[in-house]
């Protein structure tokens, strides 16, 4: 019989390897999310002002992927391996929540968000003065998910047909690819 690992204490080597995988994986989810909407929202007509919304939110999604990359090689710490998982996964959100209109893509963005922010919040304070290199960098991007969960609620993310049932599901479809992220 295996023996359970054993959590990481906050502040150790293994546990900010655990937070740079998950960081990571969530970015790389968010860049498919909205390559995801943006595939359908450029074709329908009458969507321009989404399309520059979402591809400006999309660049800096793209951004934090960039330093959360140049972090996992400079810390050598292992990618998750359910990357292949995430890049279909993120696309589908994306495509299905705007085929179902843009109000639903922005409730995508505000539910994934969410738990984005607070997730980030837990991370800076477990790492309290541990490493402030990288607390700057999750306090930095953490304002810019803030940012575009306040966006997408500007925009009538809570107008979307069935919004709480999707807000709901989303973000509880978040929380579980956090928490496999973690360890695989």
């Amino acid at each position: 019989m295996s023996r359970k690992k054993r959590p990481a204490s906050p502040g150790t080597g293994a546990d900010t390897e655990s937070m740079i995988r998950v960081d990571h994986a969530g970015e790389y989810g968010a860049v498919r999310i909205y390559e995801g909407q943006l595939a359908v929202l450029r074709r329908r007509p009458g969507a321009a002002a989404s399309v520059a919304t979402i591809e400006h939110m999309a660049q800096q999604e793209q951004a934090h992927l960039k330093a959360f990359d140049a972090l996992v090689n400079e810390r050598r710490v292992r990618p998750t391996a359910l990357e292949p998982v995430w890049r279909i996964a993120g696309f589908a959100l994306g495509a299905v929540t705007a085929a179902m209109g843009e109000k639903a893509a922005y409730a995508c963005t505000a539910a994934v968000e969410e738990v984005i922010d607070e997730h980030y919040a837990g991370q800076i304070a477990q790492l309290g003065d541990s490493d402030p290199a990288l607390t700057q960098t999750v306090e930095k991007f953490r304002a810019e998910e803030i940012e575009h969960r306040d966006t997408a609620l500007e925009n009538g993310a809570e107008q979307a047909p069935g919004y709480r049932l999707l807000s709901e599901t989303i973000k509880a479809g978040c929380r579980m690819a956090i928490r496999l992220s973690e360890r695989i």
